[in-house]
């Protein structure tokens, strides 16, 4: 068991004499441009926390995400995979440290004569028919086993930092996961309650234009009204009441649509959203470009990806060189398992092996370039995920500060139209309007507050998209590299 020792101490001493080959990480660069363009908001903003869907100041959407956080299944899917890459990443640092296993073996022996007592002189017959016509042997062993490869390239300990690169990304992903799912649930939200608004409005006008029917049919049976005009506004009456079931229809699906982004069955979705009038407009913080980096989950996935490939690369460069293999064996032999611990037969072995690949047909200079092409498929991707987040808050940006100008002139044309309803109704109780101008102004105010509640929406939508665009207030810092031990007794991490 010394030699064996002395093997192990041997490989360790090697593997910390290690060098490692092939390209190290850089990061790629990438255009960040100074400044986003599209009219941000005072740098004085507060920037976006982990948790701003309370910056609405809406109750309700704050209990759908909570109910989230424990019932999503996309949530709880994300999870289990940080455990397989986390596990993945432990069998990937297993070869840092040497194979041991052990064998406890009995061996039962029984020799016995083959040739039949028939035709041998009297003697022998009788010498062999006494019982001695057999012989048995047990032999009991104990034997440990160790071996253990030299990294002397450090393609073990690349290939380690590969996985833990995957299980990074798998965090990052996760937090992809989870930001999808929030955003999607505020979305979802707002819809309703903008469908919520649209039918109170479509309910109120629906009564006003009943009340105006009452009117003309009683002027009618005075004859100071005609029957067209009853005709008439009976027209708008049945119009406005129309739209009610459509509008109660993409509410009601809506709220079903909540059901598998919470993680709940859609009979368990229950919501009274407040009017949209009453929710907050947050102020949002952008910071600048380059801050994506670091902000946005996927552009942080994406990198990930980029250095676990990049390890794999390095790995792939190291499995050209030669291996140096050790292995080591000892243990008792004795025919008594009780003797085992005593007086007994000894057993020990070394062997080393260099092994270097002659020939192979191209396998490991073609698995080496297909690694080579696929780190320059994800470096496209990175860039990729970067402009996807750079075009992402300009385009969020960009609707935020439309629809907050749009909602203006809306309301606006809300405040007109109704001082026109006002004076249409002041007239018609003096009987100086003519129906048209009645109907015209009625229509008019009733689409200019449908419209208000809609680009309202808009407005909420954007804000979501934006806090979506900006990581939603995560960042790279409150992500630790996933650590495994190493065969030094020291942490292994990126290196």
């Amino acid at each position: 068991m010394m030699a064996a020792r002395r093997a192990l101490a041997l490989g360790a001493a090697l593997s910390l004499a290690s060098c490692g080959v092939g390209p190290r990480y850089n990061r790629p660069a990438l255009p960040v441009p100074p400044a986003f363009t599209s009219n941000p908001p005072p740098a004085t903003a507060p920037l976006p926390s982990t948790t701003w869907w309370r910056s609405f100041n809406a109750p309700e959407l704050d209990r759908l995400i909570n109910l989230a956080a424990t019932h999503s299944l996309d949530v709880q899917a994300a999870a289990a995979r940080i455990i397989q890459a986390d596990q993945a990443a432990r069998v990937a640092g297993s070869p840092l440290l040497p194979g041991i296993t052990g064998t406890l073996q009995q061996n039962y022996q029984r020799t016995g004569l083959t040739q039949s007592l028939a035709g041998l002189p009297p003697g022998e017959a009788a010498f062999f028919s006494g019982g001695n016509t057999y012989t048995e042997t047990r032999t009991w062993s104990a034997q440990l086993s160790a071996s253990y490869e030299v990294d002397f390239w450090g393609k073990n300990l690349d290939a380690l930092r590969a996985a833990q690169a995957t299980a990074l990304g798998s965090r990052y992903d996760a937090q992809t996961t989870w930001l999808t799912t929030s955003s999607s649930i505020a979305t979802t939200y707002f819809e309703a309650a903008g469908y919520r608004d649209r039918l109170a409005i479509a309910r109120h006008n629906l009564k006003v234009s009943l009340d105006l029917l009452d009117a003309y049919r009683g002027r009618l049976a005075v004859g100071t009204a005609s029957l067209l005009d009853v005709s008439q506004q009976e027209a708008l009456v049945a119009s406005t009441r129309a739209q009610i079931p459509a509008l109660q229809s993409d509410y009601e699906q809506e709220v079903i649509g909540l059901g598998i982004l919470v993680g709940l069955p859609p009979e368990q979705i229950h919501i009274d959203p407040a009017p949209l009038t009453q929710v907050a407009l947050p102020v949002i913080g952008t910071g600048l470009p380059g801050d994506l980096l670091k902000r946005r989950p996927d552009v942080a996935y994406a990198e990930a990806q980029l250095i676990s490939q990049n390890q794999t690369v390095r790995q792939d460069v190291a499995n050209v060189y030669p291996s140096l293999q050790l292995t080591a064996q000892g243990g008792l032999s004795s025919t008594a398992l009780s003797m085992l611990t005593g007086p007994g037969t000894t057993v020990a072995s070394l062997a080393n092996s260099i092994t270097q690949t002659i020939f192979d047909n191209g396998n490991k200079e073609g698995t080496l370039g297909e690694a080579k092409g696929r780190y320059k498929e994800l470096a496209a991707d990175y860039a990729k995920a970067f402009l996807q987040a750079l075009t992402d808050t300009e385009t969020a940006l960009t609707q935020a500060n439309y629809a907050a100008t749009q909602e203006t002139l809306q309301a606006e044309a809300v405040r007109t139209a109704q001082r026109s309803a006002d004076i249409v109704n002041a007239q018609l109780a003096a009987g100086t309007v003519d129906i048209t101008t009645v109907l015209n102004t009625q229509t008019t105010l009733f689409n200019d507050e449908d419209t208000l509640a809609q680009v309202r929406v808009s407005r909420f939508m954007a804000l979501v998209s934006l806090y979506k665009a900006l990581g939603g207030g995560w960042s790279t810092d409150a992500v630790a590299w996933p650590r495994k031990r190493s065969v030094y007794g020291a942490a292994s991490t990126q290196g």
